[in-house]
């Protein structure tokens, strides 16, 4: 493939520039080829359906980012050009854009979003009713872009515009409802204080639409209202200014809870009323919690930078089974569908991002259905006269963590990377007291009592970096590994190796 239609691929995404004006940042979503990307994803939906493009029926949807609205007409239009009908939702989550497949019984859908980067960029991800796509189907999009083979033009095509989540809305709403089953059954968030910072991406709604109409006070929400500029933080529950926010945020309206998204709603997290952050970790810890209420001894599967503390209470505290995988959402999420296939029950595949999917829920991963039953597992307990953080007052968690990126200089950066794994893998094998974890299903991940610790160096899921992830129990416990593991990759002259230098002094 030609590498201009290459570096459009970003794991299952579809991602690029589609502002102008970013200095090193040349625009290249222009409409011309947002309108290729939309009619070969017509072309690849027509080979999986047996459907011709002309006959096909599809959804799309955008997040609040600036460029939406130019990139949704290149879609629609060169969507209908080819004979398709298409549902224009406006303004949706991701999530929804999704569950719109099988509520209308569509062919698929597309959703314009880049998640959590920056306002110039933006980008496509699609879903048929069997869930999002994966890297090799987005390589056979962009392959047919890169061979310039596309749906012949129809008669036909139609666009109508569709406020589907309104519906959307009304589904979480009912599981709410059904989920606490209060005495005011249509009430059943009456007297809790909830506050929501959607970051001006498209998550207001949860706390307008879902919310309010429950009874819940949300005075005290911030940014709720999209502005794809995103003036006040980074719509990311992994970004420290964002979590400051919505702590600060609880804090100030004295409220029972606050929960976060991310700009398109894939992904959620939360605070506490003490401003304590539920997030990383912790959001694993509480999603398990709930999740093997329901199926004991299941299997939890998570990436694989989470915590020692996590295994141990997932195993030991909630008697499950905590499976570590490697990075990447559809990783984690297509891993824990291949063991329910092979009859191992699994009801929860969750990154330590925020990316968490219910086998329930089809296995989508959906911050907003997550804070769902954050919520609901919180009105029954407050019934009990119980809070939320005596589900996870057993968890473990480390005194110090750190990430430290390497750049890999080598043209071959996979290989490279590998092999930089293999040797360290033999060398880890040769020390003494270098415990190699038996669970390595990405990179090495090695612990060390000493320290009360460990550290895991992987390869980077798309990019020339190795991200190594270090975790302490013990002050100054994370320099000490560090310091160990340079021995070895001083050795490595295809790595940048400034910031563990750093790190270490």
């Amino acid at each position: 493939m030609d590498k201009f239609w290459k570096n459009f691929k970003s794991g299952t995404d579809i991602r690029g520039v589609a502002v102008d004006g970013v200095e090193g940042e040349p625009l290249n979503l222009t409409d011309e080829v947002v309108g290729k990307m939309a009619k070969a994803f017509l072309l690849w939906l027509s080979g999986r359906t047996g459907r011709k493009p002309d006959g096909l029926k599809v959804a799309v949807g955008h997040d609040s980012r600036i460029s939406a609205g130019r990139i949704r007409s290149a879609v629609v239009s060169a969507m209908t050009e080819c004979g398709a009908k298409v549902l224009d939702c406006g303004l949706s989550s991701t999530p929804s854009m999704f569950m719109i497949t099988l509520d209308k019984q569509l062919d698929g859908s597309v959703q314009i979003t880049a998640s959590h980067h920056p306002y110039h960029r933006n980008g496509l991800k699609f879903f048929t009713p069997a869930g999002g796509l994966d890297g090799c189907d987005i390589e056979a999009i962009l392959g047919f872009c890169d061979a310039d083979t596309f749906p012949a033009p129809a008669e036909g095509g139609s666009s109508e515009r569709v406020d589907y989540m309104k519906e959307y809305s009304a589904h979480l709403r009912d599981i709410i409802c059904k989920g606490i089953n209060a005495a005011h059954y249509d009430r059943p968030l009456e007297g809790l204080h909830i506050v929501v910072d959607a970051g001006n991406g498209a998550g207001g709604f949860y706390a307008y639409d879902v919310l309010e109409p429950l009874g819940a006070d949300i005075s005290g929400s911030v940014y709720l209202e999209p502005d794809g500029m995103f003036p006040h933080h980074i719509p990311n529950p992994e970004d420290k200014n964002a979590m400051k926010s919505i702590c600060g945020a609880v804090l100030r309206s004295k409220a029972d809870l606050g929960v976060i998204f991310d700009t398109d709603v894939d992904r959620g997290g939360a605070v506490d009323s003490l401003g304590a952050e539920i997030n990383r970790n912790r959001l694993v810890a509480l999603a398990s919690a709930i999740a093997l209420e329901n199926c004991p001894g299941g299997t939890i599967v998570t990436d694989s930078t989470t915590s020692a503390g996590l295994r141990k209470f997932i195993e030991g505290t909630l008697g499950g089974v905590h499976y570590r995988y490697r990075r990447g959402y559809r990783n984690v999420i297509n891993r824990a569908v291949e063991l329910n296939e092979q009859g191992i029950e699994c009801p929860l595949a969750i990154e330590t991002s925020g990316h968490a999917a219910m086998r329930e829920n089809y296995f989508l991963d959906d911050g907003a259905y997550l804070v769902t039953m954050i919520i609901i597992k919180m009105a029954q307990l407050r019934a009990k006269g119980e809070c939320l953080a005596m589900l996870t007052a057993d968890l473990e968690e480390p005194l110090e963590e750190s990430e430290l990126r390497f750049k890999i200089k080598a043209e071959d950066f996979r290989e490279y990377g590998r092999q930089v794994l293999r040797d360290l893998e033999e060398y880890a094998a040769a020390q003494e007291n270098w415990i190699i974890a038996d669970d390595n299903r990405e990179g090495l991940r090695v612990s060390f009592e000493e320290e009360a610790g460990w550290f895991l160096l992987r390869l980077s899921v798309h990019d020339p970096i190795m991200p190594l992830n270090l975790e302490s129990m013990k002050e100054g416990g994370c320099k000490a590994i560090a310091a160990k593991l340079y021995r070895f990759l001083k050795k490595c002259d295809g790595l940048d190796l400034t910031a563990i230098e750093k790190f270490i002094g």
